[in-house]
Protein backbone atom coordinates (compact mmCIF):
# COMPACT_ATOMS: atom_id res chain seq x y z
CA UNK A 1 0.00 0.00 0.00
CA UNK A 2 2.97 2.34 0.26
CA UNK A 3 2.67 4.89 -2.53
CA UNK A 4 5.82 5.55 -4.52
CA UNK A 5 4.82 7.93 -7.28
CA UNK A 6 7.03 8.92 -10.18
CA UNK A 7 5.79 12.48 -10.05
CA UNK A 8 7.91 14.05 -12.74
CA UNK A 9 6.95 11.47 -15.34
CA UNK A 10 3.33 11.53 -14.32
CA UNK A 11 3.11 15.30 -14.64
CA UNK A 12 4.58 15.24 -18.13
CA UNK A 13 2.24 12.46 -19.15
CA UNK A 14 -0.74 14.27 -17.69
CA UNK A 15 0.03 17.25 -19.91
CA UNK A 16 0.38 14.93 -22.87
CA UNK A 17 -2.97 13.35 -22.11
CA UNK A 18 -4.71 16.69 -21.92
CA UNK A 19 -3.27 17.61 -25.32
CA UNK A 20 -4.24 14.33 -27.01
CA UNK A 21 -6.88 14.40 -29.67
CA UNK A 22 -8.39 11.84 -32.00
CA UNK A 23 -9.30 8.26 -31.26
CA UNK A 24 -5.85 6.76 -31.62
CA UNK A 25 -5.30 3.16 -32.61
CA UNK A 26 -7.86 0.63 -31.39
CA UNK A 27 -5.25 -1.87 -30.23
CA UNK A 28 -6.77 -3.32 -27.10
CA UNK A 29 -9.11 -6.33 -27.17
CA UNK A 30 -8.98 -8.79 -30.03
CA UNK A 31 -11.65 -10.99 -31.51
CA UNK A 32 -10.86 -14.39 -32.92
CA UNK A 33 -13.36 -16.97 -34.14
CA UNK A 34 -16.23 -15.33 -32.28
CA UNK A 35 -14.24 -15.08 -29.02
CA UNK A 36 -13.50 -11.74 -27.38
CA UNK A 37 -10.16 -11.27 -25.60
CA UNK A 38 -10.07 -8.50 -23.00
CA UNK A 39 -6.81 -7.17 -21.58
CA UNK A 40 -7.03 -6.18 -17.90
CA UNK A 41 -4.30 -4.18 -16.15
CA UNK A 42 -4.39 -4.35 -12.34
CA UNK A 43 -2.03 -3.66 -9.45
CA UNK A 44 -1.42 -5.24 -6.07
CA UNK A 45 -2.77 -8.53 -4.71
CA UNK A 46 -6.41 -8.47 -5.79
CA UNK A 47 -7.20 -12.11 -6.51
CA UNK A 48 -8.97 -10.93 -9.68
CA UNK A 49 -7.15 -13.61 -11.68
CA UNK A 50 -9.24 -16.29 -9.98
CA UNK A 51 -12.46 -14.37 -10.53
CA UNK A 52 -11.54 -13.82 -14.18
CA UNK A 53 -11.21 -17.58 -14.65
CA UNK A 54 -14.61 -18.04 -13.04
CA UNK A 55 -16.10 -15.50 -15.45
CA UNK A 56 -14.51 -17.25 -18.41
CA UNK A 57 -16.18 -20.52 -17.42
CA UNK A 58 -19.55 -18.79 -17.27
CA UNK A 59 -18.87 -16.90 -20.52
CA UNK A 60 -16.84 -19.22 -22.77
CA UNK A 61 -16.76 -16.66 -25.59
CA UNK A 62 -14.77 -14.21 -23.40
CA UNK A 63 -11.08 -14.55 -22.58
CA UNK A 64 -9.43 -12.22 -20.07
CA UNK A 65 -5.71 -11.53 -20.19
CA UNK A 66 -4.51 -10.21 -16.83
CA UNK A 67 -1.43 -8.12 -16.10
CA UNK A 68 -0.49 -6.98 -12.60
CA UNK A 69 2.23 -4.54 -11.52
CA UNK A 70 3.26 -2.31 -8.64
CA UNK A 71 1.03 0.73 -8.08
CA UNK A 72 3.35 3.42 -9.48
CA UNK A 73 4.55 1.29 -12.40
CA UNK A 74 0.96 0.41 -13.30
CA UNK A 75 -0.31 3.98 -13.37
CA UNK A 76 2.68 5.36 -15.26
CA UNK A 77 2.40 2.62 -17.88
CA UNK A 78 -1.29 3.44 -18.29
CA UNK A 79 -0.49 7.15 -18.65
CA UNK A 80 2.08 6.33 -21.32
CA UNK A 81 -0.32 4.18 -23.32
CA UNK A 82 -3.18 6.69 -23.09
CA UNK A 83 -0.86 9.54 -24.05
CA UNK A 84 0.37 7.64 -27.11
CA UNK A 85 -3.19 6.90 -28.18
CA UNK A 86 -2.49 3.18 -28.49
CA UNK A 87 -1.52 0.24 -26.35
CA UNK A 88 -3.96 0.83 -23.49
CA UNK A 89 -5.83 -2.18 -22.09
CA UNK A 90 -9.55 -2.79 -22.37
CA UNK A 91 -9.89 -2.59 -18.58
CA UNK A 92 -7.71 -0.81 -16.03
CA UNK A 93 -7.70 -0.31 -12.27
CA UNK A 94 -7.28 3.23 -10.92
CA UNK A 95 -6.09 3.79 -7.36
CA UNK A 96 -8.13 6.34 -5.43
CA UNK A 97 -5.19 8.70 -4.84
CA UNK A 98 -4.37 8.62 -8.56
CA UNK A 99 -7.85 8.97 -10.04
CA UNK A 100 -8.06 12.77 -10.19
CA UNK A 101 -5.07 12.85 -12.55
CA UNK A 102 -6.90 10.55 -14.94
CA UNK A 103 -10.16 12.49 -14.69
CA UNK A 104 -8.29 15.41 -16.25
CA UNK A 105 -8.27 13.35 -19.48
CA UNK A 106 -11.69 11.73 -19.28
CA UNK A 107 -11.96 11.68 -23.07
CA UNK A 108 -9.45 8.84 -22.97
CA UNK A 109 -12.04 6.69 -21.11
CA UNK A 110 -15.48 5.30 -21.70
CA UNK A 111 -18.25 7.04 -19.77
CA UNK A 112 -19.64 4.13 -17.78
CA UNK A 113 -22.98 5.91 -17.52
CA UNK A 114 -23.32 5.31 -21.27
CA UNK A 115 -22.81 1.59 -20.68
CA UNK A 116 -25.47 1.14 -18.01
CA UNK A 117 -23.77 2.04 -14.74
CA UNK A 118 -26.81 3.98 -13.48
CA UNK A 119 -28.58 0.63 -13.08
CA UNK A 120 -26.19 -0.47 -10.30
CA UNK A 121 -25.43 2.85 -8.61
CA UNK A 122 -27.63 2.09 -5.61
CA UNK A 123 -25.51 -0.98 -4.78
CA UNK A 124 -22.54 1.10 -3.59
CA UNK A 125 -21.68 3.59 -0.87
CA UNK A 126 -22.65 7.03 -2.12
CA UNK A 127 -19.33 8.70 -1.26
CA UNK A 128 -17.38 5.95 -3.02
CA UNK A 129 -19.53 6.17 -6.14
CA UNK A 130 -19.20 9.97 -6.35
CA UNK A 131 -15.43 9.60 -6.16
CA UNK A 132 -15.60 7.99 -9.60
CA UNK A 133 -17.53 10.87 -11.18
CA UNK A 134 -16.25 14.05 -12.78
CA UNK A 135 -17.01 17.39 -11.15
CA UNK A 136 -20.29 17.81 -13.07
CA UNK A 137 -21.45 14.33 -12.14
CA UNK A 138 -22.28 13.37 -15.72
CA UNK A 139 -19.24 11.19 -16.43
CA UNK A 140 -18.29 8.03 -14.51
CA UNK A 141 -14.69 6.97 -15.03
CA UNK A 142 -14.79 3.79 -12.94
CA UNK A 143 -16.95 1.37 -11.00
CA UNK A 144 -16.19 1.06 -7.26
CA UNK A 145 -14.05 -1.76 -5.94
CA UNK A 146 -12.47 -1.89 -2.49
CA UNK A 147 -12.26 0.87 0.09
CA UNK A 148 -10.09 1.64 3.11
CA UNK A 149 -12.27 2.71 6.06
CA UNK A 150 -10.13 3.72 9.02
CA UNK A 151 -10.40 2.41 12.57
CA UNK A 152 -8.40 2.43 15.79
CA UNK A 153 -5.98 -0.51 16.04
CA UNK A 154 -4.77 -0.80 19.64
CA UNK A 155 -2.60 -3.04 21.85
CA UNK A 156 -4.61 -4.60 24.63
CA UNK A 157 -1.55 -5.23 26.83
CA UNK A 158 -0.53 -1.57 26.74
CA UNK A 159 -4.09 -0.36 27.26
CA UNK A 160 -4.46 -2.65 30.26
CA UNK A 161 -1.15 -1.48 31.72
CA UNK A 162 -2.36 2.11 31.36
CA UNK A 163 -5.64 1.41 33.13
CA UNK A 164 -7.63 1.84 29.91
CA UNK A 165 -10.40 -0.53 28.80
CA UNK A 166 -9.50 -3.31 26.37
CA UNK A 167 -12.95 -4.35 25.11
CA UNK A 168 -13.55 -2.81 21.66
CA UNK A 169 -16.99 -1.45 22.52
CA UNK A 170 -15.67 0.13 25.72
CA UNK A 171 -12.70 1.63 23.89
CA UNK A 172 -15.00 3.14 21.25
CA UNK A 173 -17.19 4.57 24.00
CA UNK A 174 -14.23 6.07 25.90
CA UNK A 175 -12.28 7.45 22.93
CA UNK A 176 -15.22 9.18 21.29
CA UNK A 177 -13.70 12.58 20.46
CA UNK A 178 -10.33 14.13 19.53
CA UNK A 179 -10.06 15.41 23.10
CA UNK A 180 -10.70 11.93 24.52
CA UNK A 181 -8.08 10.56 22.12
CA UNK A 182 -5.52 13.02 23.55
CA UNK A 183 -6.48 12.19 27.13
CA UNK A 184 -6.11 8.46 26.60
CA UNK A 185 -2.76 9.03 24.94
CA UNK A 186 -1.42 11.08 27.83
CA UNK A 187 -2.62 8.50 30.35
CA UNK A 188 -0.95 5.68 28.46
CA UNK A 189 2.34 7.56 28.09
CA UNK A 190 2.38 8.38 31.80
CA UNK A 191 1.67 4.78 32.83
CA UNK A 192 3.79 2.86 30.30
CA UNK A 193 6.35 5.31 28.91
CA UNK A 194 5.32 4.28 25.40
CA UNK A 195 4.00 6.64 22.71
CA UNK A 196 0.31 6.38 21.91
CA UNK A 197 0.49 7.05 18.15
CA UNK A 198 3.27 5.55 16.02
CA UNK A 199 4.27 8.65 14.03
CA UNK A 200 3.57 12.30 13.45
CA UNK A 201 2.26 11.47 9.98
CA UNK A 202 -0.48 9.28 11.46
CA UNK A 203 -1.28 11.99 14.01
CA UNK A 204 -1.59 14.43 11.10
CA UNK A 205 -3.76 12.09 9.07
CA UNK A 206 -6.28 11.83 11.92
CA UNK A 207 -8.02 14.99 10.72
CA UNK A 208 -6.52 15.18 7.23
CA UNK A 209 -8.05 11.97 5.88
CA UNK A 210 -11.48 13.04 7.10
CA UNK A 211 -11.34 16.44 5.39
CA UNK A 212 -13.53 17.11 2.34
CA UNK A 213 -11.01 19.62 1.00
CA UNK A 214 -7.28 19.22 1.46
CA UNK A 215 -4.52 20.88 -0.53
CA UNK A 216 -6.17 21.83 -3.83
CA UNK A 217 -9.59 22.56 -5.27
CA UNK A 218 -10.74 21.29 -8.69
CA UNK A 219 -9.51 24.55 -10.29
CA UNK A 220 -5.97 23.74 -9.12
CA UNK A 221 -5.95 26.53 -6.52
CA UNK A 222 -3.84 25.95 -3.42
CA UNK A 223 -5.95 26.04 -0.24
CA UNK A 224 -3.27 26.02 2.45
CA UNK A 225 -3.31 29.77 3.06
CA UNK A 226 -7.10 30.11 3.07
CA UNK A 227 -8.93 30.91 6.32
CA UNK A 228 -10.40 27.85 8.00
CA UNK A 229 -8.32 25.47 5.92
CA UNK A 230 -8.76 21.87 7.09
CA UNK A 231 -5.11 21.03 6.52
CA UNK A 232 -4.01 23.63 9.09
CA UNK A 233 -6.42 22.07 11.57
CA UNK A 234 -4.83 18.67 10.96
CA UNK A 235 -1.35 20.17 11.19
CA UNK A 236 -2.06 21.93 14.49
CA UNK A 237 -3.55 18.74 15.96
CA UNK A 238 -0.44 16.73 15.07
CA UNK A 239 1.76 19.46 16.59
CA UNK A 240 -0.32 19.36 19.77
CA UNK A 241 -0.08 15.57 20.11
CA UNK A 242 3.66 15.83 19.59
CA UNK A 243 3.95 18.52 22.28
CA UNK A 244 2.03 16.24 24.64
CA UNK A 245 4.77 13.65 24.11
CA UNK A 246 2.46 10.92 22.83
CA UNK A 247 3.76 10.66 19.25
CA UNK A 248 6.44 8.12 18.33
CA UNK A 249 8.99 8.12 15.52
CA UNK A 250 7.98 4.89 13.81
CA UNK A 251 7.24 5.70 10.18
CA UNK A 252 4.88 3.23 8.56
CA UNK A 253 6.46 0.45 6.46
CA UNK A 254 9.97 0.94 7.80
CA UNK A 255 11.68 -2.05 9.48
CA UNK A 256 11.59 -0.13 12.77
CA UNK A 257 7.82 0.32 12.47
CA UNK A 258 7.27 -3.36 11.66
CA UNK A 259 9.31 -4.36 14.69
CA UNK A 260 7.39 -1.89 16.87
CA UNK A 261 4.07 -3.39 15.72
CA UNK A 262 5.37 -6.82 16.69
CA UNK A 263 6.91 -5.87 20.02
CA UNK A 264 4.38 -3.31 21.24
CA UNK A 265 6.57 -0.21 21.11
CA UNK A 266 3.53 2.00 20.52
CA UNK A 267 -0.10 1.57 21.52
CA UNK A 268 -2.35 2.68 18.66
CA UNK A 269 -2.54 2.96 14.89
CA UNK A 270 -5.11 4.92 12.92
CA UNK A 271 -5.20 2.38 10.12
CA UNK A 272 -7.41 1.35 7.23
CA UNK A 273 -9.06 -2.02 6.80
CA UNK A 274 -6.26 -3.27 4.54
CA UNK A 275 -3.73 -2.96 7.38
CA UNK A 276 -5.38 -5.94 9.04
CA UNK A 277 -4.13 -8.23 6.28
CA UNK A 278 -0.56 -6.95 6.65
CA UNK A 279 -0.60 -7.49 10.39
CA UNK A 280 -1.95 -11.02 10.09
CA UNK A 281 0.81 -11.94 7.67
CA UNK A 282 3.75 -10.09 9.22
CA UNK A 283 3.24 -9.34 12.93
CA UNK A 284 3.53 -12.96 14.04
CA UNK A 285 4.78 -12.06 17.53
CA UNK A 286 1.67 -9.98 18.21
CA UNK A 287 -1.07 -12.54 17.59
CA UNK A 288 -3.95 -11.92 20.00
CA UNK A 289 -2.55 -8.63 21.32
CA UNK A 290 -4.29 -6.21 18.97
CA UNK A 291 -7.96 -5.25 18.71
CA UNK A 292 -9.93 -2.82 16.54
CA UNK A 293 -12.40 -0.13 17.64
CA UNK A 294 -14.20 2.65 15.82
CA UNK A 295 -12.57 6.08 15.70
CA UNK A 296 -14.22 9.33 16.82
CA UNK A 297 -16.60 10.54 14.13
CA UNK A 298 -14.33 13.56 13.52
CA UNK A 299 -11.69 11.08 12.31
CA UNK A 300 -14.04 8.93 10.18
CA UNK A 301 -12.26 8.61 6.85
CA UNK A 302 -11.25 6.45 3.95
CA UNK A 303 -7.63 5.64 3.15
CA UNK A 304 -7.10 3.66 -0.03
CA UNK A 305 -9.19 1.68 -2.47
CA UNK A 306 -9.68 1.57 -6.22
CA UNK A 307 -11.97 1.86 -9.24
CA UNK A 308 -12.08 -0.11 -12.48
CA UNK A 309 -12.20 1.85 -15.72
CA UNK A 310 -12.50 1.13 -19.44
CA UNK A 311 -10.11 3.09 -21.69
CA UNK A 312 -11.77 4.48 -24.82
CA UNK A 313 -9.39 2.61 -27.12
CA UNK A 314 -11.20 -0.66 -26.53
CA UNK A 315 -13.14 -2.23 -29.36
CA UNK A 316 -15.22 -4.19 -26.87
CA UNK A 317 -16.66 -1.65 -24.44
CA UNK A 318 -19.89 -3.63 -23.98
CA UNK A 319 -18.13 -6.90 -23.12
CA UNK A 320 -15.61 -5.10 -20.92
CA UNK A 321 -18.35 -3.35 -18.97
CA UNK A 322 -20.33 -6.58 -18.48
CA UNK A 323 -17.25 -8.20 -16.96
CA UNK A 324 -16.43 -5.21 -14.73
CA UNK A 325 -20.00 -4.96 -13.45
CA UNK A 326 -19.90 -8.68 -12.61
CA UNK A 327 -16.46 -8.41 -11.01
CA UNK A 328 -17.45 -5.69 -8.53
CA UNK A 329 -20.92 -7.06 -7.73
CA UNK A 330 -21.69 -7.54 -4.01
CA UNK A 331 -21.28 -11.33 -4.25
CA UNK A 332 -17.85 -11.01 -5.84
CA UNK A 333 -16.79 -8.25 -3.46
CA UNK A 334 -17.45 -10.75 -0.69
CA UNK A 335 -15.15 -13.24 -2.44
CA UNK A 336 -12.44 -10.59 -2.83
CA UNK A 337 -12.75 -9.77 0.86
CA UNK A 338 -12.50 -13.41 1.88
CA UNK A 339 -9.54 -14.20 -0.39
CA UNK A 340 -7.46 -11.01 -0.33
CA UNK A 341 -8.98 -8.76 2.32
CA UNK A 342 -10.31 -6.16 -0.15
CA UNK A 343 -12.87 -4.31 1.93
CA UNK A 344 -16.23 -4.07 0.11
CA UNK A 345 -17.76 -0.83 -1.11
CA UNK A 346 -21.14 -2.55 -1.56
CA UNK A 347 -23.12 -2.24 1.72
CA UNK A 348 -25.15 -5.36 0.94
CA UNK A 349 -22.03 -7.36 1.81
CA UNK A 350 -22.09 -5.98 5.35
CA UNK A 351 -25.31 -7.91 6.02
CA UNK A 352 -24.03 -11.21 4.64
CA UNK A 353 -23.49 -13.82 7.33
CA UNK A 354 -20.12 -14.90 5.89
CA UNK A 355 -18.95 -11.31 6.33
CA UNK A 356 -20.38 -10.61 9.78
CA UNK A 357 -19.40 -13.91 11.39
CA UNK A 358 -15.76 -13.96 10.27
CA UNK A 359 -13.57 -14.25 13.39
CA UNK A 360 -9.99 -12.97 13.23
CA UNK A 361 -7.54 -15.12 15.14
CA UNK A 362 -4.90 -12.41 15.05
CA UNK A 363 -7.28 -10.06 16.85
CA UNK A 364 -8.10 -12.53 19.61
CA UNK A 365 -11.14 -13.90 17.78
CA UNK A 366 -12.73 -10.48 17.39
CA UNK A 367 -15.15 -10.09 14.50
CA UNK A 368 -13.46 -7.03 13.03
CA UNK A 369 -15.38 -6.72 9.74
CA UNK A 370 -18.45 -5.04 11.31
CA UNK A 371 -16.18 -2.42 12.92
CA UNK A 372 -14.85 -1.35 9.52
CA UNK A 373 -18.34 -1.58 8.01
CA UNK A 374 -19.59 0.90 10.60
CA UNK A 375 -16.60 3.14 9.87
CA UNK A 376 -17.31 3.00 6.12
CA UNK A 377 -20.86 4.21 6.65
CA UNK A 378 -19.71 7.09 8.89
CA UNK A 379 -17.70 8.66 6.06
CA UNK A 380 -19.44 11.80 4.84
CA UNK A 381 -18.21 12.23 1.29
CA UNK A 382 -15.58 11.86 -1.42
CA UNK A 383 -12.35 13.83 -1.08
CA UNK A 384 -10.84 15.78 -3.97
CA UNK A 385 -7.05 15.39 -4.13
CA UNK A 386 -5.90 16.62 -7.51
CA UNK A 387 -2.86 16.02 -9.66
CA UNK A 388 -0.28 17.50 -7.26
CA UNK A 389 -1.61 16.03 -4.03
CA UNK A 390 1.49 13.96 -3.32
CA UNK A 391 4.24 16.59 -3.64
CA UNK A 392 2.26 19.13 -1.61
CA UNK A 393 1.47 16.48 0.99
CA UNK A 394 5.16 15.71 1.29
CA UNK A 395 6.05 19.35 1.89
CA UNK A 396 3.65 19.53 4.85
CA UNK A 397 5.04 16.27 6.20
CA UNK A 398 8.56 17.70 5.90
CA UNK A 399 7.44 20.63 8.04
CA UNK A 400 6.02 18.31 10.70
CA UNK A 401 9.19 16.21 10.68
CA UNK A 402 11.23 19.35 11.31
CA UNK A 403 8.94 20.24 14.22
CA UNK A 404 9.33 16.80 15.75
CA UNK A 405 12.98 16.04 15.02
CA UNK A 406 14.60 19.47 14.99
CA UNK A 407 12.36 21.25 17.52
CA UNK A 408 11.57 23.79 14.80
CA UNK A 409 8.92 26.47 15.29
CA UNK A 410 5.60 25.06 14.00
CA UNK A 411 4.34 28.35 12.54
CA UNK A 412 7.56 29.10 10.72
CA UNK A 413 7.57 25.57 9.30
CA UNK A 414 3.94 25.93 8.22
CA UNK A 415 4.64 29.16 6.34
CA UNK A 416 7.73 27.64 4.73
CA UNK A 417 5.67 24.63 3.60
CA UNK A 418 3.10 26.94 1.99
CA UNK A 419 5.84 28.74 0.08
CA UNK A 420 7.31 25.46 -1.18
CA UNK A 421 3.82 24.25 -2.15
CA UNK A 422 3.14 27.42 -4.13
CA UNK A 423 6.39 26.94 -6.02
CA UNK A 424 5.33 23.38 -6.85
CA UNK A 425 1.96 24.52 -8.18
CA UNK A 426 3.64 27.01 -10.53
CA UNK A 427 5.73 24.30 -12.18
Amino acid sequence: MKKVVALGLSSVLALSLAACSGDGEKASGTKKGGDVELTFWAFGATGYEELAKEYEKENPNVKIKMRSAETAEHHDALFTALSAGSGAPDIAMLEIDQIDRFKAAQDRFENLYDLGAKDVQDQYLDWKWKGGENEKGDFLIGLPTDIGPKALYYRTDLFEAAGLPTDPAEVSSLIDSPEAFEKAGVQLKEKTGKPFVDSIEMAYRAYLDAAQETYLNPEGELLLDKDGNSVKKAYDYAVKLNELGIVGKYDMWTPEWANAVNKGEFAAELGAGWLKGWMEGNATDAVGKWRVATLPTEFAANWGGSYISIPAETEHAKEAYEFVEWLVSPDNQLKSFQSKGLFPSAPAVYDMEEFKSNEDEFFGGQKTAPVFAEAAQDISGAVYKGEKYFPVHQEVLNALKNVQNKKADPEKEWKAAIKRAKDLIKK
